[in-house]
């Protein structure tokens, strides 16, 4: 199943503006997901979430698998009735924690065994099993299973990563069995741009609902990771979204919708939150430093959150110095509404025909 309309082309770049439909509602793309990895965005609940303008939120199936099981949530309802979300969920498959908890992890050509990072209980996944419990989560989009590899990676390992990811890929499409969801490859290959677009162009074969591009956002540098993505992006179909994992800062974000990515998640808008970090129109604002003691601006003036409504500076500073858990949560709301504001920004502006100039000037 697939349903993903572009609206409009950008006249100067590689700019979409669409819309994705899945079983529980529309996307507007380009679109950024908050991450809840394990049911929940961090300190936020659902209503908070919409309130910031999310229209889909991304979970994890290795830490569903952990805790509380997959049986645990078939049981509460399914992964939206656990999260309390009544919008687009997409899980991704497990394969990015072959990278973050390698030293737990024994790779093979058939799958992947994890020594659980909460108790060392063994647990084994391959292409099959995690396709068929996220079919059994209920995501309205998937994620093949995929080899993600450490940077940096020899051409050897990037080559035998990227053979697996194309096998697995098959034995995900051939395991499927929940039409209703959308299955999205994902194209590995490090920064080799020949095994980009060997793996782009094997997974087109196999006519996926959409194309992500993983194992990007590892430590390559920006210019690398672009220069990666609209290397990529030509080999992959014009009429399906395409989803780069993990990425990323406001700057990363708005170079790879000029390459023509439709999709976005990371974990900064709420980590950052979480360590008194906020995001503004005029960079950073670390709200810890001693200069915001008496300080009454909110964190960004004409700000439409509901922490700049309410709150100064110095109400939050004061919040993180003394442990109050309000101080992550407000700063939380405000990265991810500053993110959405981001996303709605570069919409508009491409269906304007104004992003190309716009910007060249933001990543100057």
């Amino acid at each position: 199943m697939s349903d993903f309309e572009i609206i409009h082309r950008d006249s100067n770049s590689s700019g979409r503006r669409g819309l994705l439909t899945t079983l529980h509602g529309r996307i507007e793309t380009p679109a950024f997901m908050p991450v809840g990895t394990v049911g929940a965005v961090k300190g936020i609940n659902p209503q908070q979430l919409k309130e910031t303008g999310a229209e889909i939120v991304l979970a994890n199936t290795y830490h569903l698998l952990i805790r509380p099981g997959v049986e645990v949530v078939e049981a509460l309802g399914g992964l939206h009735k656990l999260m309390a979300w009544d919008g687009p969920i997409l899980t991704d498959s497990g394969g990015y924690q072959i990278f973050s908890l390698s030293g737990l992890t024994r790779v093979d050509d058939d799958g992947v065994e994890f020594a659980s990072h909460v108790d060392g209980a063994k647990i084994y996944l391959n292409a099959e099993t995690a396709t068929r419990i996220q079919n059994r989560l209920g995501a309205d989009i998937i994620m093949c299973f995929d080899q993600c590899t450490q940077f940096p990676c020899d051409d050897a390992g990037l080559k035998k990563a990227v053979e697996r990811t194309i096998r697995w890929a098959q034995e995900c499409k051939q395991a499927h069995c929940n039409k209703s969801q959308m299955l999205f490859g994902i194209v590995q290959g490090g920064i080799n741009p020949d095994l980009r677009s060997y793996c782009a162009d094997e997974l087109v074969k196999m006519e996926f609902d959409g194309y992500a591009m993983g194992g990007l956002s590892v430590g390559e540098g920006h210019a690398d990771m672009i220069k990666t993505v609209a290397h990529t992006t030509q080999f992959l179909p014009k009429n399906k979204p395409r989803y780069l994992m993990g990425v990323g800062t406001p700057g990363d974000i708005i170079a790879a919708v000029k390459a023509g990515v439709d999709m976005f998640d990371c974990v900064l808008p709420t980590r950052n939150g979480r360590n008194a970090f906020a995001f503004t129109e005029n960079g950073p604002l670390r709200l810890r430093n001693n200069a915001h003691i008496n300080d009454t601006s909110s964190i960004e003036a004409g700000c439409d959150c509901y922490c700049c409504g309410n709150f100064s500076r110095g109400s939050l500073r004061h919040f993180f110095n003394v442990g109050e858990m309000l101080g992550p949560i407000l700063v939380s709301l405000h990265n991810l509404r500053f993110y959405q504001k981001l996303m709605e920004k570069i919409r508009r502006l491409i269906e304007n025909d104004e992003f190309a100039k716009w910007s060249a000037e933001q990543l100057k």
